[in-house]
């Protein structure tokens, strides 16, 4: 199986949805494409409100986590910024796919799938191997493969306080890694 979607071919950093932005020119993508600078935008005004939410979640979370346990908030002064200047660009580390986790491919990844329904459709579907602990209603985690399950990335379904339980949930999941 390969990884489709859009982000730095190099990821350590994945976050996975079940569908493509609505654009002809993401239909199809065969591998990870990185972006380039204004391309988030130009996905957020072709395909909507719901786009732009995903990418200032992300955006947000990467800039919310422990400085000690990942260097993303480095990068730039605001999440806004790093949300236009590097994410998801060639060299960020990060990944935004289409496809099912890879888990044990590269044991240093950070695997989030966003949405419990996406996480349940991949196990019925045989397309994800792992060993969940639902931690409640929400978040799900296999520590071993370094997967989280969490709501879906839009402001209502994951807030600013359950950014902040995320954030705390990988920073406590590369500890227990690096501890082992």
């Amino acid at each position: 199986m390969t990884n489709r979607g859009l982000g730095c071919s190099k990821f350590t950093f994945a976050v996975y949805l079940a569908n493509t932005p609505n654009m002809l020119e993401y239909q199809g993508i065969t591998g990870v494409n990185s972006l380039v600078s204004g391309e988030i935008n130009a996905i957020g005004q072709a395909c909507g409100n719901g786009w732009r939410k995903v990418f200032n979640v992300y955006a947000k979370l990467l800039y919310a986590l422990n400085p000690a346990d990942f260097d993303f908030a480095q990068r730039a002064p605001t999440w806004q910024t790093y949300r236009d200047g590097y994410l998801l660009q060639a060299g960020s580390a990060t990944a935004l796919l289409f496809s099912p986790p890879e888990l044990g491919a590269n044991t240093q990844t950070i695997h989030i799938i966003c949405g419990r329904t996406y996480a349940k459709q991949l196990l019925a579907a045989g397309e994800l191997q792992a060993n969940l602990i639902w931690l409640n209603d929400e978040f799900a985690l296999d520590k071993t493969s370094r997967l989280i399950v969490c709501p879906y990335f839009d402001y209502r379904q994951l807030s600013n306080i359950k950014i902040e339980r995320l954030s705390v949930m990988l920073s406590q999941l590369v500890n227990t890694v690096k501890a082992s």
